[in-house]
């Protein structure tokens, strides 16, 4: 996920328009980290929150993202943040990404058990001010989203100044005490770049790509996706802010009271014993799943 939240970043960046109204008023140059560490808040928040939780959430995004206003100097349009083309390409962009990633590491998922995921999401779109009805709700849809959005993309030069940042980004103040664990950021970046369509990376055509790659790519990232399952629950939700671990805390005396065992964390919920009843699943071949 956290490869994934970084490719979805660098595919919205590929958006001109959308890219200008972050260039202008978003502070991810200046704290990445708090970008990054605000969108898992937003990711957990509408997975594991309540419903009361994930409604408030969204009050306060809507809030702050009606009262913003940017230029695109390529028309001289003023455009809304919150205009529903930008919103959508924003929230497409973000879980294709995870659902892309995520499969191509190692979760198997069948056709129905994705489109089932998008689905879910389009409720999670209603957060940020969407008409659920108007977002892709299947592979199909999503598909076809993608493709009439294709030409409307490029790498713009403030899109390959974002790229080029992630790859490498700059320690925040507040973590200088730890600035020197960024060497570990850099195979995260290139992962995540790597797994971007190959349209994107040859239109980034920032990072060099030899014969191989991608097989590397997807045996790293599953190699990755063991390593951080491998890593106790309490020690791995210290990687968030407060306001997330506190979230964690609340969805798990939730699900307890609800009759789910949580002696394996969240990941043990895949065993159906864990579970208060049985899980259907749609019948069909679990493969990765290309959109």
């Amino acid at each position: 996920m956290w490869a994934a939240g970084v490719r979805a970043l660098m595919l919205q960046a590929l958006h001109p328009v959308a890219m200008q109204g972050v260039w202008q008023l978003s502070d991810f140059l200046d704290d990445p980290t708090g970008r990054l560490l605000r969108t898992a808040d937003f990711v957990a928040a509408t997975t594991y929150g309540s419903p009361e939780e994930a409604a408030e959430l969204g009050r306060r995004v809507r809030a702050v993202h009606s009262r913003l206003r940017f230029t695109d100097p390529a028309t001289g349009r003023r455009h809304r943040v919150d205009q529903a083309d930008l919103l959508l390409w924003v929230h497409c962009a973000e879980v294709v990404s995870y659902l892309e990633v995520v499969t191509r590491a190692g979760v198997r998922l069948t056709a129905a058990e994705a489109d089932a995921y998008l689905a879910e999401q389009t409720r999670t779109a209603a957060y940020v001010g969407l008409d659920p009805r108007e977002v892709p709700a299947s592979l199909a849809q999503m598909r076809s989203y993608l493709a009439r959005t294709r030409p409307l993309l490029r790498a713009t030069p403030e899109a390959a100044a974002t790229v080029r940042f992630l790859l490498w980004p700059a320690v925040p103040t507040r973590l200088r005490h730890i600035a020197w664990l960024k060497p570990l950021w850099a195979p995260v970046g290139a992962l995540s770049y790597h797994t971007l369509p190959a349209w994107a990376r040859r239109a980034y055509g920032v990072l060099p790509e030899p014969p191989g790659t991608q097989t590397a790519v997807t045996a790293a990232l599953g190699a990755m996706r063991a390593g951080l399952n491998a890593v106790p629950d309490p020690l791995y939700v210290r990687v968030f802010g407060e306001v997330t671990r506190e979230r964690d805390r609340r969805a798990r005396r939730r699900l307890a009271a609800a009759g789910y065992d949580l002696g394996a964390g969240f990941r043990g919920l895949n065993d159906p014993a864990r579970r208060p009843a049985p899980r259907r699943v749609s019948p069909g071949a679990a493969a990765p799943v290309a959109v």
